[in-house]
This record gives structure tokens, C-alpha cells and sequence, in this order.
């Protein structure tokens, strides 16, 4: 049996930063079509509500076009309709183009909580009707302007009270969609009122959506393996990813090769075949502090196997005795994750601190690695909206 090709690391490396968005230095203006562009590129964009210094939506983009302020994103989805919130792994922003796949979503999660109604979900099953019925008459909606008295029952879902299920329900199988949010809650409307007439026209069959959501998950990874091809969007399952890399193989369309972990091993994974032959992306040296969400560090296993970054929320160093909070931000430094800041805006005193900075093993935060650092920060203020960045005493700690 022929060997399989191999990528080393450090090239590994180099094409998965490229495919996210963080090896060239980053330019545009962030805003219209090359906002659009951003996120059809990276295929979502995560949001998330916490905000220490920025909500993580708005510090991935901004990430990758410095110029990206938080009103864009909102002009992009509420105004110009270019792309659409729903569910990937979590509730992300979404290029508009992609909706038709969504359907298959839809028609999924309808059958499996179908299951779900039956057994706890019966009162909020009887208020299907009529939150359409108010939406319908009043217009778009938050969940706190349906009977937010009603009793609730608890866990999950069934900790919010029945219309707010019913609202959920629905967004979910697709009969409404989110209009906008006003201070992070949802307000949703018809999916009629919100989708453009052109993508709602458009079908796609089940096996088209796993075609496309295979493909285009590899073609934004670089090289997977078919549980990473199912988990990038949560479109389809494994056993289906399964099947396509089979039939891609045949087809010519994918090959198998072994990608080098930081620590020497091999990893089997499957790529475009131009991809053995395509010159080496090459990485900015640029220092960036990135969101725990980017898409780049979402599958923290494959972070740790290709930059040795061991990132978890809430993680205990023993031999440290280190706590890494919530919201510690990681660094990216060319092709290296260099440390984890814990950084808070201070609105009233207008200004962004910097409680601490740990870095990784081996790295040294010397005179030109600070004063990088210190430009990042500066650009994370503005996007912050804030005007001075101060650091407290023994910010840097010793290195992990």
C-alpha cells in the first residue's frame, strides 16, 4: 500500500489560519459587501451575549477587518437582509445564500421535537396558533410581549414559559425568522417578511444540502475528517458525512492524507487533491486578541492538536494554581497562539484594563511583543467604543 502524503505542521498550520481569515494582514472596510464576503468565507459567525469588552460576534469579524464596527453587522442583517440568524452548533449569522440548505434543519428539528411536545411541551404545542395569530395581526415580536406571566416549568426549553417555546418552536422549523434584536433579544417575524422572495423560492433536495454542506465545509477547513464535515455546519449527521467522503473518493474529488500534530504525531484526515500541490499561504506576523468563540479555536481539540493550545472555559491549572475565567481572550501571533489576556472594558472610566496577561510556555512578552500587544489593545478599544487602555500592576504573569 502507497504511503499517504503528509503536511507537516507548521504548513498545516499556515492553511487552516489562511482558510479562517487570520494569515493575511487583515484590510477592508468591514462594512456592505466585504462584510458579506467575511462571513460567507468563514461560513458563520457566532453570536454570543457576554460582552467583557466586545460581544463575540463583533471581535471575530473585527478580528479580520479592524475598520468593523458593531452597527454593520446589524445594517447587513436587519436592513439589507444579506444574511440571516439561525442555528449552526449555536445561534450564528449566516450568509443569506445559504438558506435554502436551512430547510433541512427545519424539517429535522420539527420531527425531533415533535417527540418532545407529546411528553412536556403541551401547553406550549396549544400556543403555536396563536403566536403566529399575534404575529400576524400585531407584527414582529419579542418573547416578553407574549404572556410573559405564564408559568414556567423547568430544564432546558422548558424553563421559559409556553409562548416563548412556541416562538422558539417556530423559529426553529422555520415558520418565523429573526428580524433584528433589540439589546441582544431576539425579535422575530414571519419567515415571509424577513427572508428575500429569491432565496425562499429556492428548494434544495436532501441530498444536494449534505453535497453542499460537505463540500463547502471542507473548502473552509482545508483538511477534516468526516465527523469535523458534519459538526461545521449541524446540518447533517456523521453517517451521512461518512458516506459523501466515500463517494468523493471515488469521484476524485477528495484524497486521503496525514496532517502532523504540534507534537509529532499523524492524523488521517481527507482534503482537495489541489491542495497537496498549492504554494504555502503565507501568515502575518500580526498579534491579534481573538474572541473564545472564533471559528479558528471552535473545536478546542483540533487547537490543541495543531497550535498546542490547551483552551478551555473555566479550566484549572493545578500547578499554576491558575483559574482561566469565562472570557480569557486568546493571542494570535502569526501562526502561534502566544498567551490568554484578561482584559475588561470599564465604560465609566472610559477606558479598557488589562488585569493579566499569561503566556504560553517558551514565550516571551519582551519590548516588541508588548508594544504589539499594546497596538491590538488599542484597536480593541476602539471597537469597544472606549478611548484608553491602562494595565494593572503585575499584569503579566509568569508563562504557562
Amino acid at each position: 500500500m502507497a504511503a499517504l502524503p503528509r503536511i507537516d505542521n507548521r504548513t498545516a498550520r499556515a492553511i487552516f489560519l489562511d482558510r479562517h481569515g487570520l494569515a493575511e494582514a487583515p484590510s477592508g472596510p468591514g462594512r456592505g459587501a466585504d462584510l458579506q464576503s467575511v462571513i460567507s468565507d468563514l461560513g458563520f459567525v457566532q453570536l454570543d451575549s457576554v460582552q467583557t469588552v466586545a460581544r463575540a460576534h463583533h471581535m471575530i469579524l473585527h478580528a479580520r477587518r479592524p475598520a468593523y464596527r458593531p452597527r454593520n453587522l446589524h445594517l447587513l442583517h436587519d436592513r439589507d437582509r444579506a444574511v440571516f440568524e439561525h442555528w449552526t452548533h449555536d445561534a450564528s449569522m449566516i450568509d443569506m445564500a445559504r438558506f435554502p440548505h436551512w430547510r433541512l434543519k427545519f424539517a429535522r428539528y420539527e420531527a425531533r421535537l415533535a417527540e418532545q411536545w407529546a411528553a412536556r411541551g403541551r401547553d406550549a404545542a396549544a400556543k403555536v396558533d396563536d403566536v403566529l395569530r399575534h404575529i400576524r395581526d400585531e407584527g414582529p415580536c419579542c418573547s416578553a410581549d407574549l404572556a410573559p406571566e405564564e408559568p414556567r416549568a423547568s430544564g432546558g426549553w422548558w424553563d421559559w414559559h409556553p409562548s416563548k417555546i412556541a416562538l422558539e418552536y417556530l423559529w426553529r422549523t422555520g415558520a418565523l425568522s429573526v428580524t433584528r434584536r433589540d439589546a441582544f433579544r431576539k425579535v422575530y417575524d414571519l419567515t415571509e417578511n424577513v427572508i428575500p422572495a429569491e432565496r425562499l423560492a429556492v428548494r434544495h433536495d436532501t441530498e444536494a444540502t449534505i453535497n453542499w454542506a460537505c463540500g463547502a465545509a471542507l473548502d473552509r477547513l482545508g483538511f477534516a475528517t468526516h465527523g469535523e464535515l458534519a459538526a461545521f455546519w449541524d446540518l447533517i449527521t456523521p453517517a451521512e458525512a461518512k458516506e459523501w467522503v466515500a463517494g468523493a473518493r471515488v469521484r476524485g474529488e477528495v484524497v486521503e492524507a496525514e496532517i502532523e500534530c504540534v507534537d509529532g504525531r499523524w492524523r488521517k484526515s481527507i482534503l482537495r487533491p489541489s491542495l497537496l500541490s498549492a504554494p504555502v499561504p503565507d501568515v502575518t506576523n500580526r498579534l491579534r486578541i481573538l474572541s473564545p468563540f472564533d471559528p479558528a479555536l471552535r473545536d478546542r481539540k483540533r487547537a490543541e492538536r495543531l497550535f498546542g493550545f490547551s483552551y478551555r472555559i473555566e479550566i484549572f491549572v493545578p500547578e499554576a494554581q491558575r483559574t482561566y475565567g469565562y472570557y480569557v481572550f486568546p493571542i494570535l501571533e502569526g501562526d502561534r497562539l502566544v498567551g490568554r489576556i484578561d482584559a475588561k472594558v470599564d465604560r465609566d472610566a472610559d477606558r479598557l484594563h488589562v488585569r493579566a496577561v499569561w503566556p504560553e510556555t517558551g514565550i516571551r512578552f519582551g519590548v516588541g511583543r508588548t508594544a504589539r500587544l499594546e497596538t491590538a489593545l488599542e484597536r480593541t478599544a476602539r471597537l469597544a467604543g472606549v478611548t484608553e487602555t491602562t494595565f494593572a500592576t503585575g499584569w503579566l504573569r509568569p508563562p504557562g
